[in-house]
């Protein structure tokens, strides 16, 4: 079995210090090689069959990291539009908790309902204000922002006391956090972040029972048939959470089987030590400049207050890095190292 640090090594070849996964990671090498086989095939009149093979192969990846059988996983193209499918499926007047300045995709499908009552509280309150009569509790694993990671536990538990329903994001978790999704009744992610995909992709976790999801945006692939469903009303929808789909982008899913093989190969557990320990190298490092990061132990995103004005400087000296509500944002993942760490500290304390 190759090590880590070779696979790694054979898939990654940044020209700069990249430390902004939370906004997009790097392709892998066998990502890239695969959307070029893909670009041939269109260009050169081939069958699209494996393509569309390649959609549930990654749906199939997908449920594996996620913890879930397969037939509870829809595949979509982006986190808001199955925000959208679970603010439909609530009755007028009901309350989703959420989280202040959680991710907008999270957030806006619910407000735009205009008819629900939408609560907010700090993270760190979350679970303590679950109720009875809330309906649904919507957070994201990891925030956006500064990398805060949500107490998932204690929301399952306060959510069960009070037989309310919960949507988890994972979007900045999946590929370094170990997710139990079918711990929550509905939970997505795109793929473009920690689990090293394109964009273009984004995966829906719904009960065993299907939920109470409006099948609203339902198309041909939505049916248990697709290929016959083509015209008119479609007859007869798809008896897993594949009648939740939307029409895949393909080239997408042909990029993204490859990176999933990829993180499935190193392992999670690997990818989350070695994320985490660059963090907190760059966490000690900031304190050595007299620094403080907002508080998010066990998280490979670091956000540092006041010094979000940077980025443009920083990037000029070839340092990609994110400036999130005023923050300078660093968030490491497999393909960064030590010498990333101490190249941004060097540029901070200059």
């Amino acid at each position: 079995m190759e090590t880590f640090e070779n696979l790694v090594r054979a898939e990654f070849t940044p020209k700069n210090t990249y430390l902004n996964t939370a906004s997009n990671a790097l392709l892998p090498a066998r990502t890239v090689t695969a959307l070029q086989d893909a670009a041939r095939i269109r260009a050169e009149g081939r069958s699209l069959d494996p393509l569309f093979a390649d959609v549930e192969a990654c749906r199939a990846a997908f449920a594996r990291l996620a913890g879930v059988p397969v037939e509870r996983v829809a595949a979509g193209a982006t986190a808001a539009l199955h925000t959208s499918l679970v603010a439909a499926s609530l009755p007028p007047g009901a309350e989703v908790l959420t989280v202040e300045d959680d991710f907008t995709s999270v957030l806006n499908p619910f407000h735009t309902r205009g008819d629900l009552k939408v609560r907010s509280v700090p993270l760190e309150r979350l679970a303590d204000s679950v109720r009875p009569g809330t309906a649904l509790v919507a957070v994201s694993a990891a925030q956006s922002a500064d990398g805060r990671v949500a107490d998932l536990t204690a929301l399952r538990e306060a959510a069960r006391a009070h037989g309310v329903r919960t949507y988890v994001d994972f979007s900045q978790a999946a590929g370094w956090l170990p997710v139990d999704a079918g711990a929550f009744d509905y939970s997505v992610s795109i793929t473009y972040k920690w689990l090293l995909g394109p964009h273009g992709a984004a995966f829906l976790v719904v009960p065993e029972d299907l939920g109470d999801l409006p099948p609203v945006q339902a198309s041909w692939v939505a049916a248990e048939h697709p290929w016959a469903s083509c015209y008119g009303p479609v007859a007869e929808l798809a008896h897993s959470a594949r009648r939740f789909d939307s029409s895949p982008a393909l080239f997408t899913y042909v990029g993204l089987r490859a990176s999933l093989e990829l993180v499935e190969e190193i392992g999670v557990d690997a990818v989350r030590a070695h994320d985490l320990a660059l963090a907190d190298r760059f966490r000690t490092g900031l304190a050595d400049l007299g620094r403080t990061a907002v508080p998010a132990p066990g998280s490979p995103i670091v956000s540092v207050p006041g010094l979000g004005s940077l980025q443009p400087e920083l990037a000029a000296a070839g340092i990609q890095v994110s400036d999130r509500a005023g923050h300078l944002r660093a968030s490491f993942h497999l393909y960064n190292t030590a010498d990333d760490v101490d190249r941004l500290l060097e540029a901070l304390s200059g």
